[in-house]
């Protein structure tokens, strides 16, 4: 399926809402739909608009995974309640850590997770509620970077030939496909969303299970989901386009109360980009690194070392995994 780009600059938000909203009332028809928010921009746009055009007959599920940021579930469903929008959290981290258990490869997470979430846990969700379609949103880049073979986005199906309807039960609907993220955030705010939402760095689809290399226990999650607590709070007021914290493998050598010990390490990335494709690393002060690795030391008792990535995207990608 051939899709054509709809640049950021050529985007008119209301007339895009209006023909997607359309869209979806036609497609689905009278029939039900389902959708899972993340609380990433896209999946919020994507939110916003299957309940402009349908309402009740829209269900949103947040899927809690064990892999989000720190209390992610609750504050995003608070955020949607506001809106008018009830987010039903659906608790799935046995069936995801039980899937990626022992894996360390990096296709095979994803693979892991892309199977977990489409088959075992949304699969049993649509057959509940009887709905016939998915609303997921996925973006331009997320499709580009899939074909091209630089980096399997989970979310990629119909594109690599994979029959939804066959494989899983249900069709799944893309209605922000042609848009990067520039377009998406821009988009978001017409359809009137919040900035903290709109404006937020981008956080993959397959969480905190990109931000480790290597395997993926509950206990490694733990440890990168604090780092990636401090390194956003910290970052937030930088003007970078993404900001993360990844948990390396390896065990480094460390000194704590004068003894030698073996930790972990963690690598900081901050980007300056536009839409994800290239990126440069953010010129950081070195007091704020400091101020950034000082914290991550502090309080991850268990990690010993914190790096800085300064290498551009090409040759690195602006996540690890």
């Amino acid at each position: 399926m051939e899709i054509k780009e709809l640049k950021t600059e050529q985007l008119v938000p209301n007339k895009f809402i209006e023909e997607k909203v359309q869209e979806l009332c036609s497609v689905v028809g009278e029939g039900l739909a389902v959708n899972a928010l993340s609380g990433g921009v896209d999946s919020a746009a994507v939110t916003m608009l299957g309940h402009q055009a349908l309402g009740a007959r829209l269900k949103t599920y947040f899927i809690e995974n064990g892999l989000m940021r720190q209390d992610e579930p609750e504050r995003i469903a608070a955020i949607f309640k506001g809106l008018g929008v009830a987010v039903e959290i659906i608790d799935a981290k046995t069936q995801f850590f039980k899937a990626l258990a022992g894996i360390d490869d990096p296709e095979a997470k994803r693979e892991a997770i892309t199977q977990t979430f489409y088959k075992d846990v949304f699969g049993l969700l649509v057959r509940k509620s009887n709905a016939q379609f998915l609303l997921q949103g996925t973006n331009y880049t997320d499709v580009e970077e899939t074909v091209a073979g630089v980096k399997r986005q989970h979310n990629i199906l119909e594109q690599l030939g994979i029959d939804t309807q066959k494989q899983f039960g249900y069709k799944v609907l893309e209605p922000i496909i042609q848009l990067r993220k520039s377009g998406v955030r821009k988009l978001a705010q017409a359809l009137g969303l919040p900035e903290e939402i709109y404006n937020r760095p981008p956080f993959p689809g397959p969480a905190l299970a990109t931000r480790i290399v290597g395997a993926v226990s509950p206990e490694r999650i733990e440890v990168v989901r604090h780092a990636t607590k401090i390194v956003e709070e910290e970052l937030k007021r930088s003007g970078a386009f993404q900001y993360l914290a990844i948990l390396h493998q390896d065990k480094f050598t460390g000194v704590r109360n004068g003894k030698r010990e073996f930790g972990l390490q963690i690598e900081v990335r901050s980007w300056e980009s536009k839409d994800a494709v290239v990126g440069s690393p953010s010129r950081l002060s070195f007091g704020i690194l400091e101020k950034v690795a000082a914290r991550i030391t502090t309080e991850i008792p268990v990690v010993f070392s914190v790096t800085y990535n300064i290498t551009k995207k090409p040759p690195s990608t602006i996540e690890a995994v």
